[in-house]
């Protein structure tokens, strides 16, 4: 009896450890569990936002194209987060319109297009640092409006490319930024026009292609002038660089006001080196005058100056020629520029053309004046006339040396008479007295 009731008594003890054992072998499962979830909702995460490659407010995205999509009225600019190879297209949510694009210091590279696509009622406007690089597809083609403020673009083949249609007409503004590619601005293949495209500043280094006839340049510095002539702003022209330490310049034209500008503002010409009459193109160059680039303008001499200034040197060579005396003369020439075709002030011996006409607007008057005086030439004296033929001249008077030597000469000679005169004086009384006492 006694043995039988020791196990009843230990039955419920063993019970009671075993289930502590199961409960905490239960706990600790649900605990590794948990773990193990928690761990790998955080990789997922890191995961996650390892991909990101751009962002729209505080939300992040695994493509530019999918952040493009997610913008809204509250967060309309996407936020470039890496280096990425996409092509992409403007299409925010129905009812959007304009999204900025931040380049944040990255590079976005072409992937089978043009980088960047803008569509025809849609706007995008471009900033911050970084790089939109086409490789062998453009930077940007665009059919609506595009706005550039800063940003590095390269393509090896057309940079942007624009178009007008029947439908709707391409906007472009750049304000700065950096623009490199063999032609810089050019028409998509169904474009009737490239639509409207000003350049407000920036750097640009490329060929622009002649006949964009809306493209508006308005400043900036452009590493081939070839073409911008029609492109220039009225009153503008191109200046180049000529800043550097070394004087050479760094290749760029910037843009600039339409300037005529003199080295020799005032030239001074000397009969007596000789003098020939100037035709507007010697004065030209006799002063060093030009235009600040190659605006579509031409400089024109005033014919009634130059006439004047010819007939001063007329007079100048006439005097030369025949021993007289000239008097110095100054004359003022205006130098203006006028637009190439303007018939009507031009002339064969007062212009120096730039190419065809192609401005539309009228401004005209730009000058400036130079000054050239010929010098004065003394009338030469008369060479003294030789004496008469069979006129012997009379002699002169001969004067008495006046020199100190001479003077002493002529002491010495008037000593010597004297005592001479003394010896003979001498003699003469001791002969006689020898006859008397004979």
């Amino acid at each position: 009896m006694r043995s039988h009731e020791k196990r009843v008594n230990v039955c419920p003890r063993t019970q009671g450890k075993y289930l502590v054992s199961v409960v905490l072998t239960a706990v600790f499962a649900i605990a590794s569990l948990f773990g193990t979830l928690l761990f790998s909702a955080d990789a997922v995460a890191d995961a996650a936002e390892s991909q990101a490659v751009a962002q729209v407010g505080n939300a992040t995205y695994a493509s530019v194209q999918e952040a493009i999509g997610h913008t809204s009225m509250k967060n309309a600019t996407v936020t470039l987060l890496t280096d990425v190879a996409e092509s992409v297209t403007i299409t925010p949510l129905k009812g959007m319109r304009n999204v900025t694009f931040d380049l944040n210091g990255h590079v976005l590279q072409a992937d089978g297009s043009a980088v960047i696509t803008v569509p025809a009622n849609m706007q995008l406007t471009i900033t911050g640092p970084g790089t939109v690089a086409g490789g062998t597809q453009p930077a940007v083609d665009c059919r609506g409006a595009l706005h550039v403020k800063s940003g590095t673009f390269t393509s090896d083949a057309t940079l942007m490319r624009f178009a007008e249609t029947d439908e709707t007409s391409a906007q472009g503004s750049f304000s700065d930024g950096t623009f490199i590619a063999p032609t810089l601005f050019n028409l998509l293949d169904d474009a009737k026009n490239l639509g409207y495209v000003t350049v407000r500043g920036g750097e640009y280094r490329g060929m622009i292609p002649a006949g964009l006839n809306t493209l508006a340049l308005l400043s900036g510095s452009f590493s081939d002038s070839s073409n911008l002539a029609p492109y220039l702003a009225d009153s503008l022209g191109l200046i180049p660089d000529g800043t550097s330490g070394d004087g050479t310049g760094d290749g760029m034209f910037h843009i600039g006001d339409l300037a005529i500008s003199s080295k020799q503002a005032s030239v001074e010409l000397d009969p007596v080196d000789g003098l020939q009459r100037l035709s507007a193109d010697d004065l030209l160059k006799l002063t060093e005058t030009q235009l600040n680039g190659i605006a579509d303008y031409l400089l024109v001499v005033d014919s009634d100056q130059l006439q004047a200034l010819n007939d001063q040197i007329d007079s100048a060579i006439q005097a030369v020629g025949k021993r007289k005396a000239f008097e110095a003369v100054s004359q003022n020439i205006t130098i203006t520029a006028v637009r190439n075709g303007a018939d009507d002030v031009i002339d064969a011996n007062s212009s120096r053309g730039a190419g065809p006409q192609l401005r539309t607007s009228d401004h005209d008057g730009i000058s400036a004046q130079v000054a050239v005086t010929i010098k004065a030439v003394a009338e030469p004296e008369k060479p003294e006339e030789p004496g008469k033929p069979g006129d012997p001249e009379k002699p002169g008077k001969t004067e008495m040396p006046r020199s100190g030597s001479a003077v002493q000469a002529l002491a010495i000679i008037s000593l010597l008479l004297v005592i001479a005169s003394a010896i003979c004086a001498y003699a003469t009384v001791h002969l006689q007295s020898s006859r008397l006492h004979n």
